[in-house]
């Protein structure tokens, strides 16, 4: 008796009928403008114009010898790095917290996600309330509480401006990087634990010799995603301050907006945009490997 084979029975066609409407999706909407930024960078493309000639390295050229370009980089670099070590600190505190039993629990976990919950343009306009020259309810909270006894200008003074856009980014990430280690932290084997306590290990002895060793992996994943949030938002930057004062704030994904859409240039700003590619790679790989190298260590 022969047995029509349906689309259930073959895996192979199956497996490729389920993953073709989003390698579509993902095709349609993240590789198409790959390609198409690649090609802008490379050309003298302009807006409103439908004229597109081929530039060669004309455009890198230009934003490699353009300090305002340079300084953006370092920026990018400061703000990525200075938030996500403010991320890890405060996730990882906040999952220790989270790990314990106390009345309000879930309130207080509703309340950890709001930040992820809000869209970035209203949680920065917020933010550029509390950081006001005038009206800032830090700078009044400080003075109340004798910690200040001048007056900061958080968004007019480049460095503190730079520092309130780290705040900001390391607020808006902080929620999913204390999920992502509570439940790491919820993986980690409980005879492990008890031996420790066994053995006589206080919990910072604990925290720092048993549980972030295996928590490493986890963490890696986090700063992943944290860095490519980071390194590629626009939002903050540009409703916090708009790059500056006189550009000393710009991130690369805020200036190539500025150069390629607001000052039409669409070859350079998509020469901008696209140098983010092999510094996101670098961080990527570099990730990866520590948190494989970590599960490997930990087996």
């Amino acid at each position: 008796m022969i047995l029509r084979r349906t689309l259930a029975d073959r895996e192979d066609v199956l497996g490729v009928a389920m993953l073709a409407p989003a390698l579509i999706y993902v095709t349609l909407l993240v590789g198409v403008p790959f390609v198409l930024a690649i090609l802008l960078s490379f050309s003298n493309a302009t807006a409103g114009s439908l004229s597109f000639g081929w530039a060669g390295g004309r455009n890198y050229a230009a934003i490699l010898g353009d300090p305002i370009f340079l300084r953006s980089l370092r920026n990018t670099a400061i703000v990525t790095i200075g938030s996500q070590v403010l991320v890890v600190v405060l996730a990882t505190a906040a999952a220790q917290v989270f790990r314990a039993a106390f009345r309000g629990k879930r309130l207080a976990r509703l309340v950890l996600l709001l930040p992820w919950a809000v869209p970035v343009s209203l949680a920065a306009i917020a933010w550029t309330w509390i950081f006001d020259s005038t009206f800032s309810v830090l700078n009044w909270t400080l003075k109340a509480a004798h910690l200040l006894h001048g007056w900061l200008y958080w968004l007019g003074d480049p460095g503190l401006a730079l520092v309130a856009i780290i705040i900001v980014q390391a607020w808006r990430i902080f929620p999913f990087a204390t999920v992502i280690v509570l439940a790491g932290l919820s993986s980690i084997p409980q005879d492990v634990v008890e031996a420790a306590i066994v053995d006589g290990a206080g919990f910072w002895r604990r925290l720092f010799k048993v549980e972030l060793p295996l928590l490493l992996p986890v963490v890696a994943v986090a700063v992943l995603f944290g860095v490519v949030y980071t390194a590629t938002d626009l939002g903050v930057v540009y409703i916090l301050t708009g790059g500056g004062p006189a550009n000393t704030t710009q991130v690369l994904p805020t200036l190539a907006f500025q150069r390629g859409v607001l000052g039409a240039d669409l070859g350079q700003g998509a020469a901008i945009a696209v140098f983010l590619l092999p510094f996101l790679i670098v961080v990527a790989v570099a990730m990866l490997r520590l948190a494989r190298r970590a599960e490997v260590g930990a087996r």
